[in-house]
């Protein structure tokens, strides 16, 4: 019977020792969420909390990690981007320099070569602003010593509570050896153990306690953070568009505007190169009243004010028209103008009555 015991005894012994080896197998992870051995119902329940805050507080670390990746990508991007803008600015404003002769299309090319700048003045920005508002706030959580420390706690909470598991079973020893030999010296051993086992569940649940309350605090920094830095990020790009949007704007309507003012403007040019043949004496002027001012922008042009009268000598296609004023002539524009009486003339000039 004896023998029996001796060797039920060896085999608690071993089982003990394989059980503590598996724990040692596994401690170097982290955190463990075993539930080989239930010291009490609140110890269970703290064992629970910090498993689900743990894990929580390193799926919300690798989400910014992911986002700190994207704002990176996107800066790179944002930088290739003004370095390839900046060239093409470059390059329309030397063409709108080097070919004055092509009016429409040089001017179109240093219009867009100069706002080019400033669209790239506006990738720049943001690339402040993600590197500012994005990339060092969230670099600086995940590195941080509150989410570390709050880890650290949770991680001795975990070992300690691998050793009362390997004390329980010691305990559970002890109490076999005191059945079958209840003598002093296992008695004063089991008691010992007892003793150390009271104070490993003590001292858990203070650490343990210590280790939700800062994982609980980490948590909902990880989560105020991320979400101010993902708001952060849509109105950065939302600024950015906007900004953009409104300068590609300008770009368009200078552009057409200027193609449509070299399409309308007073064929001056034609005039001097090739002037016009002697006017035929049957040639008749008309008589006309200016119904909206007009500012000539150069020499060739004629300022007209409300309620002048013209006298139109030319009017052209293209909606100009050309005539005299106060002893002044030039060009003006065709729509400017009302017709009011027809004036035949002789000798080229006009003659109103």
């Amino acid at each position: 019977m004896d023998a029996l015991r001796k060797q039920a005894s060896k085999l608690r012994e071993q089982v003990a020792k394989q059980q503590q080896a598996v724990i040692k197998q596994f401690s170097a992870t982290g955190y463990e969420s075993s539930d080989v051995m239930v010291i009490d119902e609140m110890e269970m329940q703290l064992h629970h909390q910090l498993d689900k805050l743990y894990k929580s507080t390193r799926e919300k670390r690798d989400f910014q990690k992911e986002i700190v990746k994207a704002a990176e990508t996107f800066t790179a991007i944002g930088y290739k981007h003004i370095e390839t803008g900046t060239k093409l600015s470059e390059d329309c404003c030397k063409y709108g320099v080097e070919n004055p002769n092509d009016e429409v299309l040089a001017k179109a090319a240093s219009i867009y070569g100069d706002a080019r700048k400033h669209a790239e003045k506006e990738v720049e920005d943001l690339n402040k602003l993600f590197f500012s508002q994005v990339l060092e706030p969230l670099r600086a959580m995940v590195a941080g010593s509150p989410l570390e420390d709050a880890r650290h706690l949770a991680q001795r909470y975990s070992k300690m509570r691998q050793e009362a598991e390997i004390q329980a079973a010691e305990v559970s020893r002890r109490q076999a050896r005191v059945r079958e030999a209840p003598i002093p010296e296992n008695v004063a051993k089991l008691h010992a153990a007892e003793t150390k086992m009271h104070e490993l569940k003590a001292n858990m649940t203070i650490l343990g306690k210590e280790a939700a309350a800062a994982l609980a605090a980490v948590k909902s920094q990880q989560e105020r953070l991320t979400f101010q830095r993902l708001v952060a990020m849509v109105e950065a790009e939302k600024l950015y568009h906007e900004r953009v949007a409104v300068i590609l704007g300008n770009i368009e309507a200078e552009i057409v505007s200027e193609k449509q003012r070299k399409e309308a403007a007073p064929p001056v040019a034609t005039l001097a190169v090739n002037p016009p043949a002697h006017t035929p004496e049957k040639t008749k002027y008309f008589l006309a009243e200016a119904i909206h001012s007009f500012e000539a922008e150069s020499e060739k042009e004629l300022s007209l004010s409300v309620g002048d009268y013209v006298v139109v000598r030319k009017v052209t296609q293209s909606g100009w028209s050309e005539g005299e004023c106060q002893g002044r002539a030039g060009w003006f524009p065709s729509e400017y103008v009302e017709k009011r009486q027809r004036v035949p003339t002789s000798n080229g000039a006009a003659e109103v009555y």
